[in-house]
């Protein structure tokens, strides 16, 4: 070991900076803006401070006490509150002005709705009574639900409802207490405003964006609430996302966490205590090494279009990320299988886990085409969000479709009832070729990134988002095909008549793919998930000759640090062939045994897979056995993720799929325990 010396409170070993020595770190402090400095000199940085909020007089809420008024007059039948936060605040509102008691009192003679444990809990320490807890995953229709079925709650027709908020109103849960005929008062409540002087926090936006920081802290979302709105009146929000890429971003804990995300903002550093102090000290252990990396990342994505000329059988190394500290996402069982590293529990998602087998999702669609539900980015960070939560599973995957990148292309989507996707405008030759369009995913699929941002902040800190597209080969086969096929003649057509054309087409594909990929995970996904559900239809020397360079291509344009499962189905005859177009996890069908799969594409990689989707018709019973056949083949085995062969079905029982998750985290553990 090198030789140790103690300068103050900066470590130095064989020459190694520790500490945040030599580092810039600007935090948006405010109410403790000097001990937030003096905790940065003490670890050796140089500290700017930029407080981005400042309290409210809590007598301007106007809102609140609008509402004590009617409380105090009898005026209401029914009060929802919607977040612990904002229960705690409207009572500190209010107690200055009127006593505790007199609330208690007063909210006795209502029907009380809370939404979710922590409204329960904040309610219950100020001696609320509760008429109805509404459990999760508490959106805007279990409300409403409970709303309708409750005995104890008075109609809503007529009724006069008001409605404790927090952050954005939720419109549609508002409109739908309108259209059952009840007067609504809405509460908002609040706590920080930005400072009067906001100098300070401009400056210090302007010179994160030139670059004169390296770490940047964040002690609360009210924080990077103001600080993007501050970038937004100057048009910087972009150029605020592409400053905080390159520096060391540490968050004081989870809500903190999920406002970063919600902006398209990764997380390096979250203390395992949600304390400044704890921040701060595990910054100092962190960011040289962290910075490190992340300019060795940049060095390697300068040179990404040098990496995509090389030969075939060249291999890319990139360099080995450090896990971020005390992340939960990154110590989620999804996560560390995707790095193949141990894991208390198989892990397991499903694909299509939020379809039209669940009446949520059911209940939306009759109200929207299918289109309009993908691009409608509230409706499709709900439906994501919901069926994660209500499953059980460890992973969500943003609801979207494999073909919403065809429009920007310069092609037609519909979805016609009973017929599936169809695509206007086919490309069947060179010309065609020549008239596609590489997409700007920025400008034209903006709604996927805003779905994938709200689903990120909706979603439990512990639960990875993840990311897709369809792979170059199945959307080449779609835009050749107008839509579904059974033998693919127009595609291999182009592909044998005209190979140079074919190439240059999926050349095209392939370089939007990576920018599309790359822009969910800007915008909060966690890994991504490449669909080539067509490809099964060539032999293996089509394979390697026509899609293996620009599926390959694709992978190796993700950013690095990021885990890409390559998912295809029918590719059992050249698996070897799917595992050199590369992914950190390949995604196999149900027509060959896990263990023979795994064994031929290398335990190297991870391996997800692979039930059988119409087992799930089967008695629980049955699921359960075939399941736990699936986890005895792998064994404890690291880099193994569950999951179905291919998407569930319209029909599977809801039921069904609850058992099939029950049951892969039971036995698994079980196999964990019995194994140590």
């Amino acid at each position: 070991m090198g030789a140790e010396t103690k300068q103050g409170n900066v470590i130095e070993i064989s020459g190694e900076r520790r500490g945040l020595t030599g580092l810039c770190v600007v935090a948006f402090e405010g109410r403790f803006a000097q001990e937030m400095a003096r905790l940065i000199e003490k670890h050796g940085g140089r500290a700017t401070i930029a407080p981005s909020t400042a309290e409210a007089p809590l007598g301007q809420n106007v809102s609140a006490f609008e509402f004590a008024e009617k409380l105090f007059h009898g005026e209401l039948n029914i009060t929802v509150f919607l977040t612990g936060v904002g229960v705690q605040t409207l009572f500190d509102v209010l107690e200055t002005k009127f006593s505790r008691q007199r609330i208690v009192d007063a909210l006795g003679h209502l029907t009380v709705v809370a939404r979710g444990p922590k409204s329960v809990e904040a309610l219950r320490a100020f001696g609320v009574p509760i008429a109805l807890p509404v459990a999760e995953p508490c959106t805007w229709r279990e409300i409403l639900e409970a709303l309708d079925s409750s005995e104890q709650c008075p109609p809503l027709r007529e009724s006069f409802i008001a409605i404790q908020e927090y952050g954005i109103p939720n419109t549609e849960f508002l409109e739908g207490l309108k259209r059952r005929g009840g007067r609504v008062l809405q509460v908002p409540v609040y706590r920080w405003t930005l400072p009067q002087d906001t100098g300070p926090l401009e400056n210090a936006l302007g010179r994160l964006i030139q670059g004169q920081f390296e770490v940047a802290l964040f002690t609360n979302s009210v924080q990077v609430r103001h600080l993007f709105q501050v970038a937004g009146q100057s048009g910087l929000v972009e150029a605020l996302r592409q400053a905080l890429s390159g520096v060391v971003v540490g968050s004081v804990g989870p809500l903190c966490s999920q406002a970063l995300r919600e902006q398209g903002v990764a997380v390096d550093l979250e203390p395992e205590q949600p304390k400044m102090s704890q921040l701060v000290a595990s910054a100092a252990e962190h960011a040289h090494s962290l910075l490190a990396a992340k300019k060795a990342v940049e060095g390697m994505q300068s040179n990404a279009s040098a990496r995509s000329h090389q030969s075939a059988d060249a291999e890319v190394i990139a360099p080995e990320l450090p896990a971020r500290a005390f992340d939960k996402l990154e110590a989620s069982a999804f996560m560390r299988a995707c790095r193949h590293l141990p894991t208390d529990y198989t892990p397991i998602w499903l694909m299509r886990q939020a379809g039209r087998y669940m009446p949520e999702y059911r209940e939306i669609r009759a109200r929207n085409s299918f289109l309009d539900l993908c691009k409608n980015s509230d409706l499709a960070a709900e439906v994501t969000v919901t069926a994660a939560h209500r499953l059980g599973v460890d992973a969500a995957i943003i609801f979207a479709d494999i073909l919403l990148i065809v429009e920007p292309m310069g092609l037609g989507l519909r979805f016609e009832k009973g017929d599936g996707p169809v695509i206007d405008g086919m490309i069947r030759t060179r010309a065609d070729v020549q008239r596609l369009r590489e997409v700007e995913p920025e400008e034209s699929l903006s709604y996927v990134f805003d779905a994938i941002r709200k689903a990120r902040a909706g979603l439990r800190s512990d639960i990875p988002l993840i990311g897709f597209a369809g792979a170059p080969f199945t959307l080449a086969s779609y835009i050749i095909e107008g839509g579904a096929s059974k033998n693919y003649r127009q595609t291999k057509s182009l592909m044998y008549r005209d190979p140079e054309a074919w190439h240059e087409m999926m050349g095209s594909i392939a370089r939007s793919l990576v920018k599309y990929l790359n822009g969910q995970i800007s915008a909060g996904a966690q890994a991504v998930q490449l669909f080539d559900s067509w490809v099964g239809c060539l032999s293996p020397e089509d394979y390697r000759e026509f899609v293996l360079p620009h599926t390959r291509f694709v992978i190796d344009g993700i950013k690095l640090g990021v885990p890409v499962i390559n998912f295809s189905t029918g590719t059992t005859g050249y698996l070897e062939l799917v595992r050199q177009a590369g992914g950190d996890v390949i995604g196999v069908d149900w027509r060959i045994d896990l263990a023979e799969a795994w064994s031929r594409i290398g335990y190297d990689v991870g391996i997800q897979g692979n039930l059988d989707p119409m087992i799930l018709f089967a008695d629980p019973k049955t699921i359960a056995r075939k399941a736990i056949r699936l986890l005895e083949e792998v064994g404890n085995r690291p880099g193994y993720i569950f999951n179905l062969g291919h998407g569930i079905l319209p029909e599977t029982p809801v039921d069904h799929v609850l058992a099939l998750v029950e049951a892969v985290h039971e036995v698994s553990a079980a196999m964990r325990g019995s194994e140590a």
